[in-house]
């Protein structure tokens, strides 16, 4: 899906009025070596306003790191406003994991590293009079909720969460966002090995973008649309609870 100039001033806009309307002062976002941090990062660079940009490794591929810190570099060498931090999280994570080593559940420790990296961010944006900047698009975050709950999804604004995948990719390019990073396969960077996210959802975000679209009946799909359909489906049912306010009791 094309998305044009028009929109990233749009978002650029909105950023400002928020940080004007909430009297903090800086943009705080995790940079993982991905389209979404990328151009959220970049976004946020565009107000003028400081931004910080946040390495967290923990255990991280090698590639995904180099892509972090050649898109801080651009985003420093483009924009005055732009400071940087790394923040190595390995020591942190492991002393984490070693306190579990008799309760361990390989997707509880994934899940554990994007709240370790959210806690640091909210270190850095109460230190800095900042906010939490989201980088989750809306196929992500309101179709089959695929994202950390109180970690990557614990943010404060999420300039990015109305535009599908594509339409982040469109914006991406337009924007000059380097080739390594809009070449490079989506991923969550909570695994020691190169997983991708098609890997772990079974499907694509152009697929996933369709069956988000879908108004026909799933009785009238056949083969591989049907496949993508209740992957679709199946995922956002089990991550609804991520999606939607906490269930309260009332009295």
């Amino acid at each position: 899906m094309e998305i044009n100039l028009v929109m990233k001033q749009k978002i650029v806009n909105w950023l400002k009025q928020y940080s004007k309307s909430s009297n903090l002062k800086t943009f705080v976002i995790g940079i993982s070596g991905g389209i979404d941090s990328a151009l959220t990062s970049t976004l946020c660079a565009e107000t003028g306003i400081s931004t910080i940009a946040v390495s967290m490794p923990i255990h991280q591929h090698l590639s995904e790191v180099e892509r972090a810190d050649k898109h801080i570099d651009w985003l420093k060498n483009k924009y005055d406003n732009v400071s940087s931090m790394i923040v190595p999280l390995t020591h942190v994570y492991d002393t984490f994991e070693m306190l579990f080593a008799d309760n361990e559940s390989k997707l509880a420790l994934a899940n554990s590293r994007a709240r370790l990296r959210m806690t640091a961010l909210y270190q850095i944006a109460q230190t800095n009079n900042g906010l939490v900047v989201g980088t989750g698009n809306k196929v992500e975050d309101f179709g089959i909720g695929f994202f950390t709950k109180y970690g990557d999804g614990g943010v404060d604004i999420s300039p990015i969460a109305d535009l599908m995948k594509s339409e982040v990719r469109s914006l991406s390019k337009q924007m000059n966002i380097i080739d390594e990073i809009l070449k490079a396969k989506p991923t969550d960077g909570l695994w020691e090995d190169d997983r991708t996210d098609e890997d772990q959802i079974g499907a694509t975000y152009d697929e996933l973008e369709w069956a988000m679209s879908y108004k026909g009946k799933a009785e009238d799909l056949l083969g591989k649309q049907k496949e993508i359909y209740y992957i679709y489906n199946k995922l956002h049912k089990e991550n609804k609870h991520k999606m939607e306010p906490i269930p309260i009791f009332k009295k």
